[in-house]
């Protein structure tokens, strides 16, 4: 059929739906370009934070650890590698090192291991569970200096809460007047701070493992024990490991627990390593060499992580 001006009534409907198809992709194509800004625009402020306060203090941290700059002077000349020389042959930077690790290698596992079983006791629903999780969390929320001077009190010979009733019994350790007893003490309030950060993600953990499971495995074992062993640690394992990294990370940088409790004495004995960089930086004003300890530090601590996660992906594998 062909209407008036020799145009056919089917061509005019075929424009008219072909039209209106172009409109509709038209649409959908603003719909999508309004979609993705506003998601650029709300990841916006996270970028904008990632590079004002990790970016551009990486950095201008790099920029220092190549000049000769103190607080006051600026930057007085370019020294090239000698910081970081004068960093790798110094015995009081490998000595914080030392300390760093050992205070890592025994509160980690600690807390671990007393956070993993605090989480399996709560999760079985044992007698006083609720009241436990609120006692557990209560010095997570705590400023570790605050904890450090609290420590003065429980570790002190004179009048301490915890060294006067030992010496009572006999047992006289000297916490605060040696390297390892310093140590020691520094590794218990750390213990008692972050256990319950352990015990929160591996509860969470241990929660999402499905109850038919646990039914199932009670039916099998012959304990509550044999259950956590053959079920609950290989099912909650991704978690476990999760919690471990993070605690890890925050460990290494340990500071305000020691340097309350012992600013790092007797002498420098249990001066973790951001102890000795902020004395360095702050207190002696060199930000050349203290940025040069940062950045051998960050190289250290980037071997170990990337370490870690070969060994996580081949135990997950």
């Amino acid at each position: 059929m062909v209407a008036r001006g020799g145009h056919s009534v089917a061509g005019s409907s075929f424009d008219r739906r072909h039209t209106r198809g172009r409109e509709l992709a038209a649409l959908r194509i603003r719909r999508l370009e309004r979609g993705a800004a506003f998601k650029y625009a709300l990841l916006l402020p996270a970028v904008l934070w990632v590079v004002a306060f990790t970016f551009f203090p990486l950095i201008s941290v790099i920029h220092y650890s190549f000049a000769n700059y103190v607080l006051g002077e600026g930057i007085t000349g370019y020294v090239g590698f000698a910081n970081y020389a004068d960093v790798l042959t110094s015995e009081q930077f490998w000595h914080s090192i030392w300390v760093t690790v050992i205070y890592v290698a025994v509160a980690v596992p600690i807390e671990l291991v007393l956070g993993f079983l605090a989480a399996w006791l709560v999760n079985l629903g044992a007698p006083g569970s609720r009241a436990f999780r609120t006692i557990i969390g209560s010095p997570l929320f705590t400023l570790e200096v605050a904890i450090g001077y609290l420590g003065v009190t429980f570790f002190s010979v004179q009048g301490g809460l915890i060294a006067v009733p030992l010496g009572a019994l006999g047992i006289d350790i000297p916490w605060m007047s040696t390297a390892w007893g310093g140590i020691a003490a520094s590794i218990l309030l750390d213990v008692w701070r972050w256990t319950s950060f352990i015990f929160i993600i591996v509860l969470a953990g241990l929660a999402g493992i499905s109850s038919d499971l646990y039914d199932a495995a009670v039916l099998d074992a012959k304990s509550h024990w044999q259950v956590m062993w053959s079920l609950a640690i290989p099912l909650s394992w991704p978690v476990i490991t999760i919690a471990v990294l993070l605690r890890t990370v925050e460990c290494l940088k340990v500071f305000a627990i020691p340097f309350a409790l012992t600013t790092g004495g007797p002498g420098t004995s249990t001066q973790p390593f951001s102890a000795m960089d902020y004395l360095t930086t702050i207190q002696f004003f060199d930000f050349g060499k203290g940025s040069a300890m940062g950045i051998v530090f960050l190289i250290m601590v980037s071997a170990v992580i990337t370490l870690f996660f070969k060994q996580m992906r081949k135990s997950l594998a």
